[in-house]
């Protein structure tokens, strides 16, 4: 029995050491220890989790599925092996059974909150924040009161169209957490602020005793959300730039990586390039919505899915993400050939490449045959798209350039788009977009959309001609109406497009001029604006 014991502390300990190696990084090692402990353990079902993990990490992903349905049948029930399973599927992008496997995993979870709280965000992570809402609501019941999951489900209730359960939400959250930046900010986007209902006075309070940070930056975002709602274009933009300043000192970044990795696309994908015979997938349901954030992408989505053929499958960061496995199996297949990502891209099996991305969106959309992407940045893979889905449907969203710069500037994306908290960065990034759409256009003339914002709120049925027509579908009168669409918005414009269509955010960026003055400087040396403020019309 003492033998046993020793044997079993030796085991954990050499467990213990596998996970330090993941830890430094060296998966390599972590797998050469898995499989000498699975050879001499069979069956152990902690030697079988740590199997997984390093064949995760070393991103054999099939392996470390296999390796868990092992460890879940030696123990079974185990809420963390269980839970495991779902966020390697979901990684796998098959995210109808990592759905169906948390919530198997949540059966097993009894009271614990914060289990409950996982099963909840794997839901939302996988876009279905109405799934995740059930498992917040058992978590809250487990933990009443808990801040954190009260903030998750405001998050839900807000993408699921629902502004008084989450304002009152956030008002409990803030009771708790009166310096929490995230729920002032969520607080105040909600919706409109009117002179009778906003919450002014209450952030002007806070902000005089908050510390300098990024949960001040965001308090700041949403007190210039608060006063741009109620006309006061005076007091709107310098709260807006103190955020905008304070969330930029907040980060380490740099915009020149982004714009030379557009610059080394254009210069790989030629004409020469683009015109060259590759296989490709030809599933015909792919619509792909591409370029800047805040152009009106979410507004067509939703019209889109308003159509009885098509369904949204939301921000899908599927396409990059085969992309790049593929590419990086490329390179370890023959490092020698010393290639980059883009250049190794070229080589890459497009046809595989595309039946990989359909396979993860499909899945997404519960297999509907038409569906939309609306993953803004998918306007850098234009051309990689369409040799991977000859078939699929480009359609690029274009709005004035200073009021979409002004609309990212303004928008507080926390986790993304690094670019919109400096003017200046904004600007070089906004004409390195430009750039590489006009080459685009360039390399494979005919084969994306411009619809442009303004069209699509001035005229609004013109437009959904245009757009039906290249895409395919019949017209249907139903996709003039997105603001009944009831499908769950995960987007930061989640609730102006639960609103009729309007025009009263074109030439907004008019009233903030002054402050904007350094953009616009960047965007006429650019060549992208003239100086009035208007769009270069390009040849």
């Amino acid at each position: 029995m003492v033998q046993t014991q020793q044997q079993e502390m030796a085991l954990r300990q050499a467990i213990g050491q596998g996970f330090d190696l993941l830890r430094q990084g060296r998966a390599a090692d972590a797998v050469r220890l898995a499989d000498s402990l699975v050879a001499s353990h069979r069956g152990h079902a902690h030697v079988l989790y740590f199997a997984a993990e390093a064949r995760a990490a070393y991103g054999r992903t099939d392996d470390a599925l296999r390796f868990l349905e092992a460890a879940i049948k030696a123990d079974p029930g185990q809420f963390q092996l269980m839970f495991r399973k779902a966020q390697i599927l979901l990684a796998m992008r098959r995210r109808t059974d990592a759905r169906a496997a948390a919530t198997e995993a949540a059966a097993h979870a009894g009271q614990d909150a914060q289990a409950l709280q996982a099963v909840g965000q794997l839901f939302s992570q996988s876009d279905d924040p109405a799934g995740a809402r059930p498992f917040i609501k058992r978590a809250l019941k487990a933990a009443p009161g808990n801040p954190a999951l009260m903030f998750d489900m405001a998050t839900a209730q807000f993408f699921l169209g629902d502004p008084v359960g989450a304002e009152k939400n956030l008002d409990e959250v803030l009771k708790k957490q009166p310096g929490s930046g995230q729920a002032l900010y969520l607080r105040s986007i909600l919706k409109r602020q009117t002179k009778a209902e906003n919450h002014v006075g209450d952030l002007e309070r806070r902000l005089k005793v908050l510390p300098d940070g990024e949960e001040k930056a965001s308090a700041y975002y949403a007190l210039a959300k608060e006063y741009e709602d109620l006309g006061d274009v005076e007091k709107s933009f310098p709260a807006l730039k103190a955020g905008a300043d304070m969330k930029r000192a907040s980060m380490r970044y740099d915009v020149a990586p982004e714009c030379a990795a557009m610059e080394a696309i254009a210069k790989a994908y030629t004409k020469k390039a683009m015109q060259a015979k590759t296989a490709g997938c030809a599933d015909e349901g792919a619509i792909f919505i591409v370029g800047m954030p805040r152009t009106g992408t979410t507004l067509v989505e939703r019209m889109l899915g308003r159509h009885s053929q098509v369904t949204s499958a939301g921000e899908l960061p599927d396409f990059a993400r085969v992309l790049s496995l593929r590419v990086e199996a490329e390179l370890a297949a023959d490092p020698s050939r010393g290639a980059n990502m883009v250049e190794a891209s070229l080589k890459t099996d497009f046809a595989a490449l595309g039946q990989d991305y359909i396979a993860g969106a499909r899945d997404a959309v519960h297999g509907a045959p038409v569906f939309v992407d609306k993953m803004p940045v998918n306007f850098l893979y234009c051309g990689l798209i369409k040799k991977a889905l000859p078939n699929a449907r480009i359609i690029h969203l274009v709005r004035d350039p200073m009021d979409s710069c002004y609309a990212v500037y303004k928008t507080l994306f926390h986790r993304s788009y690094s670019f919109s908290y400096d003017l200046d960065e904004l600007a070089t990034y906004y004409a390195a977009y430009q750039r590489m759409m006009a080459h685009w256009h360039t390399v494979m003339p005919g084969a994306i959309l411009d619809v442009h914002y303004e069209d699509v709120v001035r005229d609004t049925e013109a437009e959904a001609h245009r757009i039906l027509d290249w895409c395919g579908l019949q017209w249907e009168d139903a996709v003039l109406k997105p603001s009944e669409n009831d499908k769950a918005s995960t987007t930061a414009s989640a609730a102006q497009v639960r609103q009729a269509v309007y025009t009263s955010s074109v030439g907004k960026w008019r009233r903030y001029a002054d402050g904007l003055e350094p953009l616009k400087a960047r965007l006429m040396a650019a060549g992208v604006v003239d100086e009035d403020g208007n769009p270069v019309k390009k040849d």
